[in-house]
């Protein structure tokens, strides 16, 4: 058999940051092979949120050249020693995260991905000092942990923005008991929240979306919403109040104006209010009284990405359930484009990258 090609490590990076969608292809010196890594040659990225943010400095100052991306899918070229379950030739995903202390009380509950000491799949960097970039690129390495393969059923293009967007919503979704007989609200329906959608229905809730205007309502219908509210209508929230179970909000820019009062006045008794948008870091949540949260004693909270044991629920949900979220294929040398379009809010609803520096054997 002949010997397998060396991985060449390069990316489209951010070198400037006033050009920020400019990316050109640059090398980068990948994670230091451990004995229980596994090095992937990248096919697939999903385009996130999380990138546009990190290269347009509006959560804090990048680290340059920058690569981002971290909804990647690919295969595997190689493995550590002690490496058990991915072997060569297995396709597989690598998300927001490649690392985290592996110790502490999170790693052990199987929440490493609450880990004090995680590391981010780019603009951070390992203990030795590598930086961390991301999939936009070639081939990234990553520990065993913050790997996952991906069923057989699940294509590729499908499954990359699952890696970061999908696992978002799922587990929160799957964290507080999203099921049958539980009334789900969805604010926002972009990458995020089309994803909560999906898969809420797909866990057997009933589902309001909840959307700015109507240029999204047939298109939400489609992907399983029950019900479709336009909250640029006065008063929406006047007859759902005391309805949900829980409130997924993928907000990432509230308008002026906006009260999280009328928001969490739809919770149930004891709902919750999971917000999973992150905005710029000068754009904090709405002002919120405690009288706003002792009429139905709700709870309001956040979700990170999620654990390797919600990664697998959830690939293995999508598979058996046929779920396919609605993306917009390019090549990876169009990154610049999709970060614009979703700057521009145009996506509809992901944009997934193909790798087209080297091809992958």
């Amino acid at each position: 058999m002949a010997a397998q090609k060396e991985l060449e490590f390069k990316g489209y990076a951010m070198t400037d940051p006033s050009a920020w969608s400019s990316l050109t292809v640059t090398p980068f010196q990948p994670k230091n092979f451990g004995p229980e890594d596994v090095e992937v040659a990248i096919t697939h990225c999903g385009v996130c949120g999380s990138d546009l943010h990190t290269l347009t400095g509006g959560w804090g100052a990048a680290n340059i050249p920058l690569i981002v991306g971290h909804e990647i899918v690919g295969k595997v070229t190689r493995v550590g020693e002690k490496v058990k379950d991915i072997k060569p030739g297995d396709r597989v995903g690598v998300g927001a995260q490649v690392g985290s202390c592996l110790k502490c009380r999170a790693c052990n509950d199987n929440y490493e991905n609450y880990c004090p000491g995680m590391i981010h799949t780019y603009n951070h960097q390992y203990p030795d000092g590598v930086k961390t970039q991301g999939g936009y690129s070639t081939g990234i390495r990553a520990h065993e942990r913050f790997v996952f393969p991906i069923p057989e059923k699940l294509e590729s293009r499908y499954a990359a923005s699952m890696l970061c967007a999908g696992v978002t919503v799922f587990s929160p979704l799957k964290a507080y008991g999203c099921g049958p007989g539980k009334k789900v609200g969805v604010i926002g329906i972009g990458g995020l929240g089309h994803y909560a959608v999906l898969f809420a229905k797909a866990m057997g809730a009933e589902v309001w979306a909840f959307t700015r205007g109507t240029a999204k309502a047939e298109d939400v219908k489609k992907m399983g919403a029950d019900h479709v509210v336009d909250t640029t209508v006065d008063g929406y929230w006047k007859d759902l109040e005391m309805t949900f179970d829980i409130l997924i909000s993928t907000v990432d820019h509230f308008p002026a104006g906006v009260s999280l009062r009328s928001i969490l006045s739809m919770l149930y008794v004891h709902g919750k209010y999971i917000t999973v948008g992150l905005p710029d870091v000068d754009q904090p949540l709405p002002s919120l009284h405690p009288f706003d949260i002792t009429n139905n004693g709700c709870l309001i909270g956040g979700s990170h990405i999620g654990s390797k044991e919600d990664m697998m629920e959830m690939l293995q949900l999508a598979a058996e359930k046929d779920i396919k979220p609605w993306i917009e294929e390019l090549p990876m040398k169009d990154a610049g484009k999709a970060l614009e379009g979703v700057k521009a809010g145009k996506v509809r609803y992901r944009y997934v990258l193909k790798q087209d520096i080297a091809p992958v054997e």
